[in-house]
């Protein structure tokens, strides 16, 4: 009995010996693969590809290959890994002596990160008016990731046409400030949260206050162009024309509450209206443009009801309703010089002229009725510019400025320009002591609405410097005072 039993446990033995032999004799096989970017197709390189059941762990080449060698029969998953991906699985069987293929398209780590919502605006609310210059603008946002979120402020004055941006802003708000009053803005906010493209909100407008009491007019260069400016007594600045086209020469008119300016309109220039906060512009002039050797040394005239104006084209003045009808000529120069300045008289009876050559020189100021008669002359047989013409309005004097030099030249350069009056009573012509820096002029001079002071274009005799509008008192030399800089053909009511 006990010699079966012995035999039996050594043919079990030999039975387990065996079946072992069997499964390491199962086989191997080879597993290949790669590794790529979902997107863009491209290999990713040393990407880190481990199985399961576990073998070993290799790491692409620059190619994003790998090959696994004698990996024994079987079911596996095989994972690859990489900074900035999204690790994958994917499942394969090795076959005895089997070659098994695997490709890996891996998503970038923010592949399922969702963009931000749309941008709320709250505030100020769209469509506002009488918006303060100053502004703070606010908005909501959210982000399902909880990422964290920059924003971008883009506004826009409608006006100029002059585009801010606020970048990289970490608040939900932004404080304006120096925003231009009677002034519509647009404003947009876009959201990012770093991964996704950004998101735009809506646009929103607001319309800021009414100019408070337009004082002062002026003309600025911006892009080059003549652009006007009005102003209050306290310095606060509005541009009223679009800095796109040339403007010249404002002048206000109480009665009308109107302002009429130049403007170019193609290859001509015409007269226009507008209100005093530079809205319902309106084209007075037609047939007959202004004209004459520079337009930014000629003007023109309201009348002190503010239904007419008067303008030169060459070496005619014509008269205009301010409607645009009832276009008349009302003088010629009987030598054919230009007219550069008409101002027509506060109680309608006169009009002061400015004459010139074709080139700016051989200037005569004299006074003519309105219906086109000569009176008397103020200034003729000179030499050298005179520019700004005005007239008080008890008509007793009439202020000039004159370039006392008496050069000449092509780029019509002034070197010594200085203020004089002219008394309409005695027909004496007086310099008015403003203690004038040498080297520079005094230039587009007018009286003041209580004509106790003259206002002006100061600036320095070399032609090119910036120009600054300034003013003094006709009876204190030492009052001279600059109210606006870089600033010319002034206006004050």
């Amino acid at each position: 009995m006990k010699k079966i039993y012995f035999i039996v446990i050594i043919c079990f033995s030999l039975f387990l010996a065996c079946s072992e032999e069997q499964i390491d004799n199962a086989g191997k096989g080879t597993v290949r693969g790669r590794v790529v970017d979902k997107v863009k197709f491209e290999p990713i390189a040393n990407a880190k590809i481990t199985s399961s059941p576990t073998t070993s762990t290799i790491f692409t080449d620059k190619d994003g290959y790998f090959v696994f060698d004698d990996v024994p029969t079987g079911e596996y998953s095989f994972q690859a890994q990489k900074d900035g991906y999204l690790a994958k699985f994917e499942p394969t069987t090795v076959t005895l002596n089997g070659v098994s293929q695997i490709v890996f398209e891996l998503d970038v780590s923010t592949a399922n990160n969702k963009a931000p919502e749309i941008p709320t605006l709250t505030a100020p609310l769209d469509n506002v008016t009488k918006q303060l210059t100053t502004a703070k603008l606010t908005w909501t946002a959210k982000d399902i990731d909880k990422d964290p979120l920059a924003y971008t402020v883009t506004l826009k004055n409608a006006t100029s046409d002059a585009v801010t941006t606020f970048a990289d802003l970490k608040t939900t708000s932004l404080d304006l400030t120096n925003l231009s009053y009677n002034t519509k803005y647009f404003w947009q906010v876009s959201v990012s949260d770093g991964i996704n493209k950004p998101v735009n909100s809506v646009t929103f407008s607001f319309t800021t206050l009414p100019f408070p009491n337009v004082r002062y007019l002026f003309v600025k260069k911006v892009n080059a162009n003549n652009t006007i400016f009005a102003a209050d007594e306290a310095g606060n600045q509005l541009q009223l024309t679009p800095s796109e086209m040339n403007s010249y020469r404002p002048r206000k008119n109480l009665q009308a509450n109107k302002i009429a300016f130049i403007s170019s309109d193609g290859s001509q220039n015409h007269i226009y209206t507008m209100n005093t906060d530079g809205s319902s512009v309106k084209k007075v002039t037609n047939t007959v443009p202004v004209a004459g050797f520079n337009m930014e040394h000629v003007g023109f005239s309201w009348d002190a009801t503010g239904s007419q104006l008067i303008y030169p084209n060459f070496d005619k003045l014509y008269k205009i309703n301010v409607d645009g009808t009832g276009l008349t000529q009302i003088y010629q120069t009987p030598n054919g010089k230009f007219i550069s300045e008409c101002l027509w008289s506060n109680d309608g009876n006169s009009i002061v002229l400015k004459v010139n050559n074709n080139i700016g020189y051989e200037v005569e100021v004299y006074v003519i009725s309105a219906s086109g008669v000569f009176q008397y002359s103020v200034l003729n047989g000179i030499s050298g510019a005179v520019s700004g013409l005005d007239m008080t309005v008890d008509n007793s004097k009439i202020v000039f400025t004159r370039d006392v030099s008496g050069f000449q030249n092509l780029e019509y350069r002034r070197l010594d320009s200085r203020i004089y009056i002219f008394n309409t009573a005695s027909k004496v012509i007086t310099e008015l002591n403003s203690n004038k820096t040498a080297g520079f002029n005094d230039l587009d001079v007018r009286f003041s609405p209580n004509q106790a002071e003259v206002i002006y274009v100061n600036t320095s005799n070399d032609g090119i410097s910036s120009k600054n509008i300034q003013k003094i008192s006709m009876t204190n030399v030492e009052s001279r005072v600059v109210l606006f800089a870089g600033a010319s053909m002034p206006d004050w009511k």
